[in-house]
């Protein structure tokens, strides 16, 4: 009988076996390494891009920062400007406010028999001393001030006679009257409500 030794068979078959999974270890292992270089690179190339992305918006909001800054100030420059340009035009009207009201002071005088001393007026009141000769001098002028448009509520605050010289005595008075606004008349001082 034939004996056929198989324990060399075996032992190399044994041997490859090892040999192929040592084999299929070592390329996954060097697969997973060739995997994680690659996902390493690509995120730090991210990151890179991310990180330049992050520089390029800073530099950007830096430059629109200094122009928002810059609007900022024209902003408010340009309130102050339309502030001082307010005031102008209010003392413009005021100019002309006190204009009719001088003119409108002037055509109401009783003629000869008295003149004023004081005109003071602010935004919705005028208050006026003076001297007349009589107390029918002074309730003319009363009634003159109150046919006017722009004078309205007259009133008569003070009336004494007060002595000038020797012999020579005058009624000094104080009215104070309401003022109508100057956008309800006109220079002529008529009222423009009643215009057509």
């Amino acid at each position: 009988m034939i004996r056929i030794n198989l324990l060399p068979f075996r032992l190399a078959r044994k041997k490859e076996n090892i040999r192929r999974q040592v084999s299929v270890f070592s390329l996954s292992l060097v697969f997973i390494i060739l995997a994680l270089c690659w996902v390493f690179f690509t995120l730090d190339d991210e990151l890179s891009q991310t990180q330049n992305k992050v520089a390029q918006i800073k530099t950007e909001s830096l430059k629109y920062k200094k122009t928002a800054d810059r609007v900022s100030r024209i902003k408010k420059d340009l309130a102050i400007l339309e502030d001082k340009l307010a005031i102008v035009e209010n003392l413009k009207k005021r100019k002309n406010e006190q204009q009719i009201l001088l003119e409108q002071l002037a055509d109401r005088l009783v003629e000869k028999k008295m003149w004023l001393s004081s005109v003071a007026a602010d935004a919705r009141t005028v208050s006026l001393k003076g001297i007349a000769f009589d107390n029918p001098t002074i309730a003319a002028f009363m009634r003159y001030l109150e046919s006017s448009p722009i004078f309205g509520a007259v009133d008569l605050k003070v009336s004494k006679t007060k002595g000038f010289g020797g012999n020579i005595r005058l009624k000094e008075f104080e009215i104070s009257c309401t003022k109508i606004l100057p956008a309800q008349t006109d220079k002529d001082g008529k009222s423009k409500k009643g215009k057509k």
